[in-house]
């Protein structure tokens, strides 16, 4: 009897042993779209491999629409994923509320993660009072992609890292006189583009706690980016059907267009027979400068978890170097992690890895600076967008845009 009862109890713990062995799941939340096919490939190569043995499983949830919104609703409403994307232009709003989880003290403990290791402009955005909140995956900034066929028929000198916008706005003129379908530039009505000029003429979007778009650096550089398409250089995407400048550049009569290393994925699967290269942004003709954004996610944890330390695993995981060497060799961002900086990759002749290499020069060149918008987010870049959209439509003329635009920041957004 005794024998029978120790072999029940020793059953026993064996059911609740493999019970408590059980997969953990650890829910991951992420843009939908084209993202989505890459973070589960992300996930099947690098996380489930890795994690198997501790009995991870990852629920992979990709939100198609309005995602900084999901994430804000979902934080609020203890229904988040334990790990999710916050996006540079509105980390902070998401970090104040307290629903994001400090990292300090996981980097302290991790044998293969540490702030050292990441790029050190890429933090900023994910710092709040000193304490960082995420783990940027890559980065991007802009470079000028040209379609090399456009300008050989024209049998003008491709676009070079000596050009100045005005020197570019010439050799765009002798591309489009050749013939009435080629286009210039993709001019898309988004301070993301056009914002890369007036930082290059030394503007500032804030000087204390204020916003001067009349300033002479900001409205020189509107200008020269809006005249493009009044003199006939360059058409809004939308003008020709397309939703944003890569699917312009994709038709193969777009000359130029300002995009950053997710262009080149885009144009492998759509454009695959594309004469491209890229090169740095023009520089200021005033300044002599070239400007520029950083662009960046990171990885955060939900402060509710309920098991913090095994999703800083799979944090880890996603943001490994062999992990971020093939988003590299996808063309798809540069990866955020110092070690990677002197990649071979960026050595290969292929138009993949040289665009990628001028998209990581250009993080570094000029005056760059972090897509983001103190706390006022979207809300910020909105009234500049709508008058780059105003003027370009010939609804309206630079000095009525930009008054408009002004006054909508200061009565709207940072009243």
């Amino acid at each position: 009897m005794k024998t029978r009862l120790l072999w029940g109890i020793m059953f026993l713990v064996l059911i609740i042993s493999s019970v408590s062995q059980a997969a953990t799941e650890i829910r991951i939340a992420g843009f939908g779209g084209n993202d989505q096919n890459i973070v589960e490939e992300l996930i099947a190569r690098f996380v489930e491999t890795e994690l198997a043995a501790q009995g991870v499983k990852i629920i992979y949830e990709p939100i198609a629409d309005d995602y900084p919104r999901y994430i804000l609703n979902a934080l609020s409403a203890g229904t988040a994923a334990d790990l999710f994307y916050m996006d540079i232009f509105w980390a902070k709003n998401v970090i104040k509320t307290g629903a994001v989880e400090p990292l300090d003290s996981y980097l302290q403990d991790s044998a293969v993660l540490s702030k050292d290791d990441i790029v050190t402009s890429l933090l900023e955005g994910f710092t709040v009072d000193g304490s960082l909140y995420g783990i940027p995956k890559d980065f991007n900034s802009l470079a000028l992609f040209y379609n090399k066929d456009l300008f050989d028929i024209a049998g003008v000198e491709y676009p070079n890292s000596e050009d100045t916008w005005e020197s570019l706005e010439q050799k765009l003129e002798k591309v489009v006189a050749i013939d009435q379908n080629f286009i210039g530039m993709a001019l898309q009505p988004d301070f993301a583009r056009m914002g890369a000029l007036a930082y290059a003429n030394g503007w500032e979007p804030f000087v204390g706690n204020e916003t001067n778009l009349l300033a002479p650096e900001f409205k020189e550089a509107f200008a020269v980016y809006t005249d493009l398409k009044a003199k006939g250089l360059g058409l809004m995407p939308a003008d020709i059907g397309q939703g944003w400048g890569g699917g312009a550049f994709a038709t193969g009569n777009t000359a130029t267009c300002l995009e950053g290393a997710w262009i080149i994925g885009f144009l492998r699967d759509q454009a695959p027979n594309l004469n491209y290269d890229a090169t740095l942004l023009p520089k200021s003709t005033a300044t002599g400068e070239r400007g520029n954004f950083i662009f960046t996610v990171a990885w955060g944890i939900n402060a509710d978890s309920q098991n913090k330390e095994l999703t800083f695993k799979v944090l880890e995981a996603l943001t490994s170097p062999a992990a971020q060497q093939w988003v590299l060799e996808r063309g798809l961002a540069i990866p955020s992690r110092k070690s990677l900086v002197d990649n071979p990759y960026f050595e290969n002749e292929t138009k993949e890895a040289q665009a990628n290499k001028i998209v990581f020069i250009g993080a570094a060149t000029g005056q760059v600076k972090p897509f983001s918008f103190k706390e006022y987010g979207g809300k910020w870049i909105d009234p500049i967008n709508a008058a780059l959209a105003e003027v370009m439509s010939g609804q309206s003329t630079v000095e009525q845009a930009l008054a408009t635009a002004q006054k909508r920041l200061d009565e709207d957004v940072m009243k």
